[in-house]
């Protein structure tokens, strides 16, 4: 407790402040607004989850899943945050020697969860890319959720099943055998569409394997 000179105020420690839930007006402007005479917010969204450009080349996909809370229940109010290489395994970032200065694909998407907590992407399947001490690693999505009751953001990595060079990622190889699958998204059709399934467990048991950054 802190006693304030010269004041009989006495205050406690300050409470930690969790990453959610979520300002959905500010994060999110799909969501539903009651006030709003169109039933959304009424401005352009400038991230959302839909990454595909008209330059982004390479195979259509869509990134689709439920999170889950500790006990089992969904996750109505997460974000999740996806980062990714293009179809040809180049970033969309200045280091990234090999990127285009004219592509528009970012390779950067934000999904909320709805009320059944399934968050979903619009995106390109990636290339493969060079880890840092150059061996190359298998296609995969950089995966970072930010949900209520959580003090800091948490990342894992989304793989792609029926991949050959899973089995020789450098990152992958570095999980337990027996918690990889923690990582691999299953592969569906939908209506023609590929879809691939990723669950994610913030705690529990089968929790996705996070990795510290």
């Amino acid at each position: 407790m802190t006693k304030f000179k010269d004041q009989n105020i006495e205050v406690g420690i300050t409470p930690s402040q969790t990453v959610g839930p979520f300002f959905a007006y500010g994060l999110t402007p799909k969501g539903r607004c009651e006030w709003d005479p169109n039933g959304q917010y009424s401005w352009k969204e400038t991230i959302g989850d839909n990454l595909i450009t008209p330059d982004a080349s390479g195979d259509r996909i869509r990134i689709e899943g439920t999170v889950y809370d500790g006990d089992g229940m969904p996750v109505n109010d997460a974000m999740i945050e996806i980062w990714q290489a293009d179809s040809q395994g180049r970033y969309a970032h200045p280091r990234d020697g090999k990127a285009l200065p004219n592509a528009t694909f970012k390779g950067f998407g934000r999904s909320a969860t709805d009320k059944n907590g399934v968050y979903g992407f619009e995106t390109i399947k990636p290339g493969a890319v060079a880890g840092p001490n150059g061996k190359m690693q298998a296609p995969h999505i950089v995966v970072c959720i930010f949900s209520r009751g959580m003090l800091r953001q948490i990342y894992t990595r989304l793989y792609f099943a029926g991949e050959t060079a899973n089995a020789a990622d450098p990152i992958l190889n570095l999980v337990p055998a027996d918690r990889r699958g923690t990582l691999i998204a299953a592969k569906e059709s939908k209506g023609g569409q590929t879809v691939y399934r990723f669950d994610i467990r913030v705690q529990g048991g089968n929790e996705t394997v996070f990795f510290d950054i």
